[in-house]
């Protein structure tokens, strides 16, 4: 995200002039824009006009816009953000007050003004902002006749390609066509790997399968690259990782991400420090239940005791459309922050956010423990 002009103060009003740069940051600026935010830039609007005839014609014109949201749409598919509210600029072509739905995309600038940057406003703006935070991670999640191309990023694991072949069995009168069929699957996976993967952004490419047969995809993708010179991947044989995974689906990138030969090479990266955090998390949980906490009432009852190592929570709760709401979750992480804690934002749309996701979306690692916790209804 390239950030053109900042005007803003903590807890007061301001705006910023943005201009996303890739799919990840319209994410950013999902998590940016909220209810009653002002969202200024250059939008295509539908108007009718008049012909000679007298008949009335429909012509897409360009005009800049002013919009008071009221709601905030994100396409993860098509990457484009949509913002409806309000048109609070005077135009020829919209009345002060009409509905207008404004689309943000990629390299297209905007102004965002806020009557209040909260903390968790800014921090938001400072991760958009950072070049660092790219795709830190290719992943091929694979097994026999089935293959997932990820993205692994600060805060969006995407999943950009997949590939499914059918595989006879070794055994019986279909075996001489189950090299024909692998062969097939891996070149189908190589040409994925080439077309998705930028090896000058990612860290590493880690390639993880049950049994043999990410080995067996390796031996065939290096053995093809030397006899076609194919470049991309000659040059970073040494950024591909091979480990285990129990499948060759998304939801198996976890324990890859927690791979120990994947760890040496990513283990300052956002990701792995929040998929650490949730398996500490439950380790805890298994082994000290009075010192590991789950949902809102129990996580601000131990809050109330200074009890609060680490707190994980998800960006969902910040995008409260109630203000009182999302102030307490601020306050919350500001004030876990200030008694020395530690505290991890998890991108609801990443692969250990959706997993906090489904305990609530609040978890906690307390200091010391609190056995009569456990027995509070909250």
């Amino acid at each position: 995200m390239k950030l053109v002009r900042q005007d803003i103060t903590k807890n007061g009003a301001g705006s910023v002039k943005l201009v996303p740069e890739e799919p990840e940051d319209m994410w950013h600026v999902y998590n940016l824009v909220a209810k009653g935010d002002r969202v200024s830039g250059v939008t295509v609007r539908k108007v009718m006009r008049e012909t000679a005839s007298g008949a009335g014609e429909a012509e897409r014109v360009r005009l800049k816009l002013e919009v008071e949201v009221e709601t905030v749409e994100y396409d993860k598919v098509a990457s484009v953000l949509r913002v409806r509210g309000k048109n609070m600029l005077e135009s020829e072509h919209v009345k002060l007050g009409a509905y207008h739905t404004m689309e943000l995309d990629q390299q297209r600038p905007f102004v965002l003004a806020k009557a209040v940057w909260d903390a968790m406003a800014i921090d938001y703006l400072k991760q958009a902002c950072d070049p660092a935070a790219s795709a830190d991670v290719a992943a091929v999640m694979m097994q026999e006749g089935l293959a997932n191309i990820c993205l692994v990023g600060a805060s969006i694991t995407t999943v950009k390609g997949r590939v499914e072949t059918s595989i006879p069995r070794k055994h019986g009168p279909a075996v001489a066509g189950y090299d024909k069929a692998l062969n097939k699957f891996f070149e189908n996976v190589l040409q994925a790997v080439l077309r998705h993967v930028n090896f000058a952004v990612v860290r590493c490419l880690v390639v993880a399968s049950p049994g043999f047969t990410k080995d067996q995809f390796f031996s065939y993708m290096m053995l093809e690259a030397t006899r076609r010179d194919l470049r991309p991947i000659v040059e970073n044989k040494g950024k591909i990782v091979l480990t285990h995974s129990s499948s060759g689906y998304k939801h198996a990138l976890k324990e890859v991400l927690a791979a120990p030969a994947v760890l040496a090479l990513i283990k300052d990266t956002k990701a792995v420090k929040e998929v650490k955090a949730l398996d500490d998390f439950h380790t805890m949980l298994a082994n000290d239940s009075s010192r590991a906490f789950y949902g809102p009432g129990h996580v601000f009852a131990a809050h109330d005791r200074l009890a609060i190592q680490t707190l994980l929570i998800t960006d969902e709760l910040f995008r409260s459309a109630d203000i009182t709401t999302r102030r307490k979750y601020v306050d919350l992480v500001e004030s876990v922050k200030a008694g020395g804690g530690d505290v991890y934002v998890f991108s609801s749309m990443h692969i250990s956010g959706e997993q906090l996701q489904q305990l609530t979306g609040i978890a906690a690692i307390l200091r010391f423990p609190l056995p009569d916790l456990e027995d509070m209804e909250l």
